[in-house]
């Protein structure tokens, strides 16, 4: 539909992040400007409507038919966004009105009314930039509230990178600044993946001298440290929700690193003891685990020694 696509663009115009420049949205900022497969941008119009009335409109205008509880989705996933866009007010006719009313109207702000009656001409571009000058791109305030919520991860050569927000970062930046420096003293970071970015570090070249297949990020560990001093490679999961070294990813990355001219060290890292009770009938032998709210200690799965790489037997 062509009205349908001119919406998304629009949207696309007004910086509004990609969730909200899907078909659901399209078809609300079509209804809220009263704008048929027929009409003109140059029409717009600004009706106060309840959510119903979108949907209404959306079923009659483009039939597009949406269950009664995506009435919530809508609201939640479309006209938020559209507000905090300053798309659309809430309730101009009573700014009072409860949140929870099922009498709760938006509409357009005149605003945002004025660039869309712009669209298709050679005005629409200055316009939006001006819209955007005034009230900012929400994409952009979005990725900035993101940026401001980033992990920070100090290395050990003293540079800082930062990873996206999560608990599974934040372990993995306690794994750098605290497990490295006891257990690891001088150990170089090769690799850290990123629950968003896949992998925020990979020394490529470093990793190929060891042997370490750098094309396979997806069955590399979180994070990959090496202690040159003694020749020992750390392979360290760190572990939020699932996922320990457990004896199926412990012979799944012995296979991956049969060639290694590094012995190897694997271990689990856990935030709390808790987290840890959870998954330790599920870790291997010859394997260690480190917890960040106890960092001077370590639980070492087995018994012929202590932290350090295990030969293999020779079956």
């Amino acid at each position: 539909m062509r009205k349908l696509d001119e919406a998304r663009q629009i949207l696309a115009a007004f910086g509004l992040p990609s969730g909200q420049q899907n078909e659901r949205s399209a078809l609300t900022l079509l209804a809220l400007a009263s704008i048929d497969e027929d009409g003109s941008w140059r029409k717009t119009k600004r009706p106060m409507l309840r959510i119903w009335d979108i949907v209404a409109f959306m079923r009659e205008k483009y039939r597009k038919n949406y269950a009664a509880n995506s009435r919530e989705t809508i609201r939640r996933q479309t006209i938020h966004q559209f507000e905090q866009a300053r798309l659309v007010d809430r309730n101009p006719d009573a700014p009072s009105r409860p949140t929870n009313s099922g009498n709760n109207v938006y509409q357009l702000t005149t605003e945002a009314a004025a660039v869309l009656k712009e669209y298709g001409t050679r005005r629409f571009d200055r316009s939006v930039a001006r819209f955007i000058e005034r009230f900012g791109a929400l994409q952009a305030a979005y990725r900035q509230a993101r940026e401001s919520h980033r992990v920070p991860l100090r290395m050990p050569d003293g540079s800082t990178m930062h990873l996206s927000p999560g608990k599974h970062n934040v372990l993995q930046a306690a794994v750098i600044a605290q497990f490295g420096p006891r257990f690891a003293s001088g150990a170089e970071v090769l690799y850290v993946g990123d629950t968003a970015l896949k992998h925020a570090l990979c020394n490529k070249d470093a990793l190929s001298a060891l042997n370490v297949p750098v094309t396979q990020h997806d069955k590399l560990p979180d994070i990959i440290l090496y202690w040159r001093e003694r020749n020992w490679l750390y392979l360290v999961e760190a572990v939020t929700s699932h996922g320990p070294m457990s004896p199926k990813r412990h012979r799944e990355l012995q296979a991956l690193l049969r060639g290694s001219l590094a012995e190897q060290i694997y271990a689990t890292a856990f935030l709390e003891v808790g987290e840890f009770r959870k998954h330790a009938a599920d870790i291997a032998w010859e394997t260690e685990v480190w917890i960040a709210d106890n960092p001077g200690h370590m639980i070492h799965f087995n018994g012929p020694k202590f932290l350090g790489p295990y030969r293999q037997r020779q079956d």
